[in-house]
């Protein structure tokens, strides 16, 4: 019944057994700073202390800030850009010992959003907006994920989208909450008239404050915030390894009595 969530990020990295029939963390989220720099082998050291945290024998689901492709990464977003062209999978799996299993993190996240929380039930399409240091994306149609969007680096104003319109950007600009809600706004109208989805779930610890930048949007989609925040990504990458390996009940890893 569980399986350990990680979620990798530029700043830290964090992981919990997740009960993936329910989507619910079965123990405590430890968090660990993403070492600097990022590189292959001190993260894959990273992720094997803290897996070794917990009492497990069995497959674990990492979400991991790049675009994500049978294991490998093709490009590094908010780490170190030796990871391109590594195989992310087999390196965690051989730093753990474990069979690892590998999706972009904004995926991940979008995965536990469409399962167990805003998304569930919704059968038309879905874009998830992870707002954090940068911007995430997941794209799903009737349930069906296209991975690795990276709608986050859609080009605005001259640079990046999420150079324009992430809370990072909104903490060094020091904006106002409406301010930047027209920006974040602009960057979803954007995605409005390319994917004229039917919802916007708005992901990140930031959702936690919506009130106060969701009246500044000007799209014809419905815009919610997320209901798994922060622990999305942990559950998401959790339930996709334990799909991709096929993973039965006894063969998952256990908490200890």
């Amino acid at each position: 019944m569980h399986v350990l969530g990680i979620d990798i990020g530029g700043s830290g990295i964090k992981g919990a057994l997740v009960d993936v029939t329910r989507g619910e963390l079965v123990s405590e989220r430890v968090r660990i700073p993403t070492p600097a720099p990022s590189t292959p082998r001190a993260v894959a050291k990273a992720v094997r202390d803290l897996a070794g945290r917990f009492s497990l024998q069995g497959p674990i689901g990492c979400g991991f800030p790049a675009v994500i492709r049978d294991g490998i990464a093709l490009t590094a977003a908010n780490i170190d850009s030796a990871w391109i062209g590594n195989n992310v999978a087999a390196a965690l799996s051989a730093a753990t010992g474990c069979p690892c299993r590998v999706l972009n993190d904004a995926d991940a996240a979008g995965i536990a959003e469409m399962r167990f929380g805003a998304g569930r039930g919704e059968v038309g399409v879905v874009m998830v907006v992870t707002v954090g240091t940068g911007l995430g994306s997941a794209l799903f149609s009737g349930g069906v994920l296209f991975p690795n969007t990276e709608f986050g680096h859609f080009p605005m104003k001259g640079g990046a989208a999420e150079k324009y319109a992430s809370a990072g950007v909104r903490e060094e600009e020091e904006l106002s909450w409406e301010k930047w809600g027209r920006r974040l706004g602009r960057f979803l109208g954007k995605m409005e008239d390319l994917l004229w989805p039917d919802l916007f779930i708005i992901g990140g610890g930031v959702s936690r404050k919506h009130d106060r930048f969701f009246p500044a949007f000007k799209v014809r989609a419905r815009v919610v915030p997320a209901q798994q925040r922060n622990q999305a990504g942990i559950i998401g990458a959790a339930c996709h390894a334990a799909e991709a390996l096929e993973v039965k009940g006894e063969k998952r890893g256990k908490v200890d009595d």
